[in-house]
């Protein structure tokens, strides 16, 4: 029996091409509403596997107002509309859709998107991943495309879930997260699942990108199209041909290299600096820790990327949402830096164990593998009675005085404690510009600013 979709848009050529898509793709269009009325009207009568609602029609009611109703139903929806205003993407998400397809309509976004749209409602209950309570102490088994990961908590499982079931697909996907979270790891492993596994995997981190050079970067250079340009260079995007390219920091992408980036994703093609465009064939994972609404409603994002980007979003959980996981990653880090500092594994006491369970980790999995590694180098037994977890002595004491820090201070005392939680690594991966999600050169003039120096502070500490 064919999936049958109603159509709720009001305007006549984007409706009609839908159904065009639709019903050459071989799904059932049962019909075209141009109101709220007509497509309650329309629901009742044909039961609706999917729906595509437009955000503004005709008549009373909005496809907002539609979509609140739907949610209820248990009906699953995405929307039309490409819309930049803060509130009116507030206001759309908390309906929960299962995504936003941007205007013009392509064929084989809207295939997808509809692909992605039913799979996660036919799998939408929350209990379908759980660890039941008489099993707890039980090892949690990860599905055998992720045994290299480490976890057992259920929004974990839940995001392997789903990564597992669009690394299959050939859709772009965008990994939010906090910093440190493991959204390169789970980048990775989606591509290594998927049917690009023997091909390029190239990672391009958008905030570390020099300025001037980040158009040559990504998309490459002809020989003499520019000054200093001597030979001819392949960019990012063309050395991840055939492959798949994981865009960490894509907030940080300037506006003006958003618009090749959506050619790139629109059309599979680049066009290098001096020369013709050329066809790509290229998977496009990214990430980012921003919230990118907010960049689209302050005009710092394109809307037209944000909704190409985000066909199927991928939420890593905190640290602090992923308790059960906390410790199984500190014995995970625990033995892998004793093996590479050639020493017996030690274990935690229960106090130990217990000043890992208890502290909130903002910087994620990144701070807590910096705090083992420091940790197993500091141990001299078998045992780690008691985990350094490095916050600067001078803001423990700062708060235990009769009222409030001042923001001077309390950026003083933050920048330290990140500091010292990477043993004063300042650049590079896992180093307090990454953690902090500042640029190097941002961070050592504060630090200038502030007065923090790594010999003054290690002395009082």
């Amino acid at each position: 029996m064919k999936t049958k979709i109603l159509i709720v848009e009001d305007q006549f050529i984007e409706a009609k091409s839908l159904n065009v898509i639709l019903t050459n793709a071989g799904y059932f269009v049962c019909g075209i509403a141009r109101s709220v009325t007509a497509a309650l009207s329309i629901i009742e009568k044909e039961n609706p596997d999917l729906i595509l609602v437009d955000i503004f029609l005709q008549g009373e009611g909005t496809g907002i107002d539609l979509g609140k109703i739907l949610n209820e139903k248990n009906i699953a929806f995405v929307y039309l509309s490409a819309n930049s205003n803060r509130q009116i993407l507030e206001a759309a998400k908390s309906t929960k859709p299962y995504g936003f397809m941007v205007k013009p309509f392509r064929a084989k976004d809207v295939l997808i998107m509809l692909d992605v749209a039913l799979y996660l409602h036919k799998n939408r209950q929350p209990e379908k991943i759980k660890v039941p309570p008489s099993e707890k102490s039980a090892p949690v088994v990860l599905p055998p495309e992720f045994s290299q990961l480490v976890g057992k908590s259920r929004k974990f499982l839940e995001a392997l879930e789903q990564a597992k079931m669009v690394a299959h697909k050939d859709t772009s996907v965008l990994i939010l997260g906090e910093s440190g979270t493991g959204k390169e790891l789970i980048a990775h492993s989606i591509h290594s699942i998927s049917a690009r596994r023997h091909k390029p995997f190239v990672v391009v981190n958008c905030g570390t990108l020099p300025a001037n050079l980040i158009e040559s970067d990504l998309f490459g250079h002809e020989k003499g199209s520019f000054t200093g340009a001597t030979t001819k260079r392949e960019g990012k995007f063309e050395l991840a041909d055939e492959g798949t390219i994981f865009l960490d920091e894509i907030g940080e992408l300037p506006l003006e290299l958003q618009v090749k980036f959506l050619r790139v994703l629109q059309e599979r093609e680049i066009e290098p600096i001096g020369g013709k465009p050329r066809k790509i064939n290229v998977r496009v994972l990214a990430a980012t820790n921003k919230d990118l609404e907010e960049e689209v409603a302050a005009g710092r994002f394109r809307i037209d990327l944000y909704y190409r980007l985000n066909v199927f979003p991928l939420l890593m959980p905190p640290l602090r949402e992923r308790k059960e996981d906390i410790l199984l990653l500190a014995n995970y880090f625990l033995k892998k830096y004793s093996d590479e500092e050639a020493k017996k594994t030690p274990v935690f006491s229960t106090e130990a164990a217990n000043i890992l369970m208890q502290y909130d980790w903002p910087g994620n999995i990144r701070e807590l593998e910096n705090t083992i590694q420091r940790n197993v180098v500091l141990a001299n037994s078998d045992m780690i009675e008691s985990v350094e977890i490095p916050v600067s002595k001078r803001a423990a004491a700062t708060s235990n005085k009769i009222g409030f820090k001042t923001m001077i201070e309390n950026e003083r005392d933050h920048i330290i404690a990140v500091l010292e939680s990477c043993n004063w690594k300042i650049s590079g991966k896992g180093g307090a510009a990454e953690i902090l999600d500042i640029n190097v050169n941002t961070l050592n003039s504060r630090m200038k600013k502030l007065g923090i120096q790594k010999e003054s502070y290690a002395k009082k500490g």
